[in-house]
């Protein structure tokens, strides 16, 4: 049997199904099935990705000592980028860094369809990465694939982009709840972070994907948190102060963090070569970890010594063994892995490793966090708990670089169950988002497509916009002339046309101006004239041009400045067509029923 002939007979049942389904379920009750198999298939997915990090990160360093340097620190890193870009190049053959951005272009400018490809390739490819060491989290990568999940769940079911958003958003929502066993997160990562709006329509699936998600973990883990907290001591009112100071450092670490990890990345981008970015990142990556080993792979293990209250840990199989219980040098050390969190994990993703920036994120929260209240204890003894503020950092750093402050707090306090620090987690938070905003108003995620116009937000009418795209609201039918044509040539073509404008166009394709009917009203009925009037004299020039990749906020700015009803589409200067404002707004009023029909 043909190809083709297997293929429509393996799919005919499948539409048989479909044609079924359309007739006797309803599509939100379609729709809250879906979100449950999505929140399986993802909970799964975090599982799997854990235990692969895991098991690589036990097989390569279970027998690193502790007291003794470990020059193999140099080694794995760069094998783990090696085999990741080997693997990115040869058998994904797309680029799949920067999971989560990707999801949010997908939802702006791809209708939310992501390819199969992408319900594993991230999966692999950050296990490799992190299992050798890379410096980056896991999270990015499973909201990727969870998000790809549900997309191609979505489009077997042929469900409308609506639709399909939503599933994208429950993978997401599912990939972090089952990484982290935190449902109420997971939800609120997709409403804070995809930007995608709580309605009548996402609560319920986004709500049974979470818990999904979370119990397959629950299931498979325990019920054990995924970081070990003992709050040893209660939070005092006297440590209000502190708190808010804290909050405050939060904000100006995200903003570090941001800043570094942007800087990197455009260095890393001018770096043409393959090879010698993977040997750049690869280096810096090696050395930073062979001086300051707490930085290997998501760096879990350093957070859980922190929040138990072991110092002298973090010195462990380095140089620096002997100094474990000199107090300034902790303090000095702690501040150095602080630093250098973000040039490790922009090294990891800029030399071809998969990541993400949530692990980093927590991790410089819980080192911030715990250096301020340390050095103030041995300045001020015994004034806060290091234990608590190490938390309180997480959740503070991770709100300022996601944006996310509701996130960050119910993330911290369900990972920790450190639910008696709320208040504190929430002043934290707060006062970290509010620091940040002052300085970047998009997160790490939407700060690139923020710039380019690609980026959905909360607000109805950017949102609605930015769905729309100049090359689906552009009209052809109009009758274009040469600059060297007579009068008489332009009143045939005027004859032949329905339209009262008409672009002038050189041979090879530029556009040279326009000729409006109303402006020659007064000489095309003059015969006399016929022969010695050239389409290049009463030509006018177009108000302004469109740019066919220009965003569609920006194409409404243009129109709103210049007064104009309609206005030449180009692409390099070569003419396409023309977009009018009746156009758009059709347009727009069509999106805008679907986007927020629940």
């Amino acid at each position: 049997m043909a190809y083709r002939e297997r293929f429509l007979f393996l799919t005919a049942p499948w539409l048989k199904f479909l044609s079924w389904r359309e007739h006797h379920i309803k599509e939100k009750n379609l729709l809250v099935i879906l979100a449950l198999v999505v929140g399986v298939i993802c909970g799964f997915a975090a599982q799997l990705l854990k235990y692969l990090i895991h098991l690589i990160e036990k097989i390569l360093t279970s027998h690193f000592s502790i007291t003794d340097v470990n020059y193999l620190y140099l080694v794995y890193p760069m094998v783990g980028i090696m085999l990741t870009a080997l693997f990115v190049r040869y058998v994904v053959k797309h680029n799949i860094s920067h999971g989560v951005t990707q999801v949010l272009y997908a939802i702006s400018r791809r209708k939310s369809r992501l390819k199969k490809r992408n319900m594993y390739a991230s999966l692999v490819a950050s296990s490799i990465t992190i299992g050798f060491g890379g410096s980056v989290g896991a999270e990015g990568p499973i909201v990727f694939t969870g998000a790809a999940i549900g997309s191609n769940i979505g489009q077997a079911f042929r469900l409308s982009p609506r639709l399909l958003m939503i599933l994208v958003g429950c993978g997401a929502a599912a990939g972090i709840a089952g990484i982290f066993r935190a449902p109420i997160a997971g939800m609120l990562f997709t409403l804070e972070v995809l930007m995608i709006d709580l309605t009548g329509a996402t609560v319920m699936p986004l709500l049974i994907s979470s818990i999904t998600g979370a119990t397959v973990a629950y299931v498979l883990e325990g019920y054990d948190n995924e970081f070990f907290f003992s709050q040893s001591a209660p939070f005092a009112m006297r440590s209000i102060p502190y708190t808010i100071i804290l909050g405050i450092l939060c904000g100006l670490a995200s903003l570090y963090f941001i800043k570094t990890m942007s800087w990197m990345e455009d260095i890393f981008r001018k770096i043409s070569n393959s090879y010698v970015k993977i040997c750049t990142g690869g280096l810096i990556l090696a050395a930073l970890i062979f001086v300051f080993p707490p930085l290997y792979g998501e760096g879990y293990t350093a957070i859980n010594h922190l929040l138990d209250g072991d110092t002298s840990s973090i010195v462990d199989g380095t140089f620096f063994y002997v100094d474990r219980d000199s107090v300034w040098f902790i303090a000095i050390y702690i501040g150095a892995i602080l630093l250098m969190k973000c040039f490790a994990t922009s090294a990891t993703n800029g030399a071809g490793g998969v990541g993400g920036t949530f692990a980093p994120s927590l991790f410089m929260g819980a080192m911030c966090g715990f250096l301020f209240a340390y050095i103030l204890n041995h300045l001020w003894p015994d004034q806060v708990s290091t234990k608590n503020f190490a938390l309180m950092g997480m959740a503070g750093v991770m709100s300022g670089v996601m944006h996310a402050p509701l996130m960050a707090i119910f993330l911290t306090a369900e990972m920790t169950g450190g639910y008696d620090l709320f208040l504190p987690l929430l002043i934290v938070s707060t006062l970290s988002y509010m620091t940040i905003r002052i300085f970047e108003p998009y997160s790490i995620y939407a700060i690139r497509l923020a710039k380019q116009g690609d980026l959905v937000t909360h607000e109805k009418d950017k949102a609605v916009l930015t769905l729309l795209k100049v090359e689906n609201v552009i009209e052809t039918d109009f009758k274009a002339v040469r600059p060297d044509m007579n009068l008489k040539q332009m009143v045939d073509t005027i004859s032949q046309s329905n339209r009262n404008l008409f672009p002038v166009i050189e041979a090879d394709g530029q556009l040279v101006g326009i000729v409006v009917l109303d402006d020659i009203r007064n000489i095309m009925f003059r015969p006399d004239l016929y022969k010695s009037m050239f389409v290049r004299k009463f030509m006018g020039m177009p108000p302004a041009r469109i740019e066919v990749d220009m965003p569609m906020d920006k194409v409404m700015e243009v129109f709103d400045k210049t007064n104009a009803w309609n206005l030449p589409v180009v692409d390099n200067g070569k003419y396409i067509g023309f977009v009018s404002k009746s156009k758009i707004f059709n347009s727009y009023r069509r999106v805008l029923r679907h986007y927020t029909d629940d």
